[in-house]
Formats: C-alpha cells, sequence, structure tokens
C-alpha cells in the first residue's frame, strides 16, 4: 500500500485555469480516508499552497519552493529550509537587469516582479477568480535591485526568468551557469498556459527556468518527510509534469508523469496519467485506489 502521494500543482493537480475540479477533490478525500497522505509539492510560494492545500483537505504538510520548504500545516510553521543568500539573488537580477530580460524573485510569502507577464500574468488572472484569502501574492517592484540590496527580505525560495525569444533566453541562461551554488533547471520547452479575455482564451507561451540553491529540489524535500514519517520511497507516488518534477518521478516507488509533460519526464515515468485538462491525477489515481470513482 502507498502512504504517501506528493503531487504538483501547476499543470499537473490544476488545470489551465488554475482549478481543481471536482473529480480530484473528491478523489483525493477518499485516498486520504484510507490512510494515504496528500502531499502537494510546487514551486509556487507558500501562501499561494495553503488555500490549495485546504480546498483540497490535506492536513498536514506541503511542500513549496520546488522543495526550498517543507510547511507544516497543523502546527502552521516551516520545518524545513533552504533559501538563497541575497547576494547570489542580486548577482543573477542584475544578469537579468543588463540583458532586459524578465524574472521573478519568490519569497516563501510572495512573487516579487518588475511587470505582469508570462506566469505572474496567469497568476494575476487566476487571482482574479478568487477570494481574498485564496490569492497567490504579487508584489509589483520598478526596481528590484534596489528593493532587496536594502530591504530586510531574506527568505529568498528560487528566481524564475522568462522570455519568449529561445536564442535571447539560451543566452542568458549560459551567463546565469557560472554562478556557484546555485541549480538551474534545464527547460528545453515552452511553458504553455491559458487565460480568459472576456470570453476569449488567450494562450501564454514563453521559455523559462527556475534558480534555486544547489541541491534543493522536491525529492530531497520528499526525503527529509519520509524519514520523519518513517515511510520507505516504495511507498510514495508522485505526480508531476515538468523538469523540476524530474527526481521526485525517478526516486519515488510509482513516479508518474502528466500527458504532455516535458520529453524527460515523461521518458523516466512509471505511468502516464491523462493531461491536467482530462481530470488526469483523478483518473491516474482511481487506478491504483479501488472503489473511489466520482
Amino acid at each position: 500500500m502507498y502512504k504517501l502521494i506528493a503531487i504538483d500543482l501547476d499543470g499537473t493537480m490544476l488545470n489551465s485555469y488554475g482549478e481543481v475540479t471536482k473529480n480530484t477533490k473528491h478523489t483525493l478525500k477518499k485516498i486520504m480516508e484510507q490512510g494515504t497522505q496528500i502531499i502537494i509539492a510546487s514551486g509556487r510560494p507558500m501562501d499561494s499552497i495553503k488555500a490549495i492545500a485546504k480546498e483540497i483537505g490535506t492536513k498536514n504538510y506541503f511542500i513549496a519552493g520546488n522543495g526550498a520548504l517543507i510547511y507544516d500545516i497543523k502546527k502552521d510553521k516551516i520545518i524545513y529550509k533552504k533559501y538563497m543568500k541575497k547576494q547570489k539573488v542580486l548577482e543573477i537580477i542584475k544578469i537579468c537587469e543588463e540583458n532586459s530580460i524578465n524574472y521573478n524573485v519568490y519569497t516563501d510569502k510572495t512573487i516579487l516582479a518588475t511587470a505582469l507577464k508570462y506566469n505572474v500574468l496567469y497568476y494575476y488572472k487566476e487571482n482574479l477568480k478568487k477570494e481574498e484569502k485564496k490569492k497567490t501574492s504579487i508584489n509589483i517592484v520598478s526596481d528590484m535591485y534596489s528593493y532587496i540590496k536594502n530591504g530586510k527580505e531574506e527568505k529568498f525560495l528560487k528566481i524564475t526568468i522568462c522570455d519568449n525569444n529561445k536564442a535571447v533566453f539560451n543566452s542568458i541562461l549560459r551567463k546565469v551557469s557560472k554562478i556557484s551554488g546555485i541549480e538551474i533547471l534545464e527547460v528545453s520547452h515552452m511553458s504553455r498556459k491559458t487565460i480568459m479575455q472576456g470570453t476569449e482564451e488567450i494562450p501564454i507561451e514563453y521559455y523559462y527556468t527556475e534558480i534555486s540553491l544547489a541541491n534543493v529540489d522536491k525529492w530531497n524535500a520528499i526525503e527529509f518527510l519520509i524519514n520523519k514519517l518513517q515511510i520507505k520511497k516504495e511507498e510514495v507516488i508522485t505526480i508531476g509534469d515538468n523538469i523540476n518534477d524530474k527526481k521526485m518521478i525517478e526516486n519515488a516507488g510509482l513516479g508518474i508523469a502528466m500527458k504532455g509533460s516535458t520529453p524527460v519526464i515523461t521518458k523516466i515515468a512509471n505511468d502516464i496519467a491523462p493531461s491536467n485538462n482530462e481530470d488526469g491525477v483523478a483518473t491516474i489515481l482511481q487506478k491504483y485506489y479501488k472503489n473511489i470513482n466520482f
């Protein structure tokens, strides 16, 4: 029997509109009633995950910032943290600013952005449908370098770099990769999301990468958690779609990729779920947990 399921959010549990479907919520509830823990493992900041954790009814832990921290829901405290140093953040910002490329800084509480573009635009549009306490915190900052250099903020989870021009994007990656002590996700495909503009569906497509402290990833966080809970890795299911899910999918007892995942994820997965717009999480879990169909 599997004792813990770690599930990514964007492109996995959430559909393209940032929603958890009724079928998915029902399925997760029934699985938790059987004694299996459901853990969200996301790249989002902590407060953005809290509302979704409450919505699906998971009451124990979640992983934020791609494994930079673990939050204990019952005790309302962080039990594991690996933050980026301010100086490293400033080094990356300097390169991005000098090359006029879009970037965002994720803290434990909020997303710091210079403009509403790419992934931040998606979160902003997602917020318009949510009540205040469920919104992802976004802070638009005109002078990011000075804001961080002179500010008191120290809890930096990661930095995302985005651009719709692959040549420009790859050029920045080469420059950032020279900085020591950081982890850069090797994302080679475009991220594709959908937002609503009135009644019209608008696609958002861009190349992106995520930068964190070296050796920070979702699987390391999961390993810390299962050691604490005395769960074997063979008793863990992980579900994801992107390169930041690679280590957790290849190390878990059962690693599941979503249909349409980045190719390297599909290649290493033990099973493939339907897409996030086809109730993929619910469908694949109903395969392994019987008598929970909606």
